[in-house]
């Protein structure tokens, strides 16, 4: 089920292998120097009793690093991140259409969230290793008793008043449209009233690029984050939209509905 109006991509053209070799002559030392110098001291700032101190904010120290960290990844990538709307605070499960891996960064990169993550993520070269250190729940596709297990974690966090992140529609896409939303991960937030809060990940001036940074058939996730590394530098947009309240709408499919119904709507060229 793509949406009505699918996206309007111009035609992908082929970047000079010149220009594209000195994106990552510059990208390539800036990211050994994310991972290797400011990535010990985030780890450091991350664990107790810092990672616990709170900011004037109320937010966590450890969750502030967290988020500076994946903006600087997102900014090593050429990704220019632009937040439209404001995150809500406190026990939120937020909902995002989902194109490639970089979509946790950049959600990241605005407010600390525990994500629902496919398991194989977790085996992935650095990805997998900060993601466990980022509050994913991992999740085995396709086994009923593993998903039980991630609602069961889900609703115990958003009760301790802590957000999780939910990419609905199972997998990523080709970026072209948005897929159908599973309604059973809504659950939790049926069960702990909380909100729902869509957020739309916008990749290139009005999504026009969201076909590039997606994933392409067969490809690897190193093929993807090397592509990725070298490609143009746009905007990345995250756009948090009006959150769906378990008591406006009635059961987990009609909240499904209206977050994907958002989502789209803010997708539309």
């Amino acid at each position: 089920m793509g949406y009505r109006g699918r996206l309007r991509t111009p035609p992908v053209l082929l970047a000079d292998p010149v220009v594209r070799l000195l994106r990552y002559a510059v990208r390539i030392p800036f990211l050994l120097w994310h991972v290797l110098v400011h990535l010990p001291a985030i780890l450091i700032l991350m664990s107790r009793p810092f990672g616990d101190l709170r900011l004037r904010s109320g937010e966590r120290l450890g969750h502030r690093v967290v988020r500076w960290w994946q903006g600087g990844l997102m900014r090593v990538f050429g990704l220019r991140v632009r937040r439209i709307g404001t995150p809500m605070p406190g026990a939120v499960m937020f909902v995002a259409n989902h194109v490639s891996w970089i979509d946790i960064v950049a959600l990241h990169s605005q407010r600390m969230m525990g994500f629902v993550a496919k398991r194989e993520i977790a085996g992935w070269p650095l990805v997998g290793w900060l993601a466990a250190r980022g509050e994913t729940i991992f999740h085995h596709r396709g086994s009923q008793e593993s998903l039980g297990g991630v609602l069961h974690e889900m609703l115990a966090r958003l009760r301790e008043g802590r957000a999780v992140g939910v990419f609905p529609e199972g997998r990523t896409r080709d970026g072209r449209a948005v897929g159908p939303f599973h309604a059973r991960i809504f659950l939790a937030a049926v069960e702990a009233g909380a909100p729902v809060q869509p957020v739309a990940l916008r990749y290139g001036a009005g999504g026009s690029a969201q076909h590039v940074v997606a994933f392409a058939p067969k490809e690897s996730f190193f093929g993807n984050f090397l592509r990725l590394l070298g490609e143009p530098s746009r905007p990345a947009e995250v756009v948090f939209l009006e959150a769906v309240v378990p008591g406006d709408a009635e059961g987990r499919r009609r909240i499904a509905e209206i977050a994907r119904e958002r989502i789209v709507e803010a997708m539309r060229p």
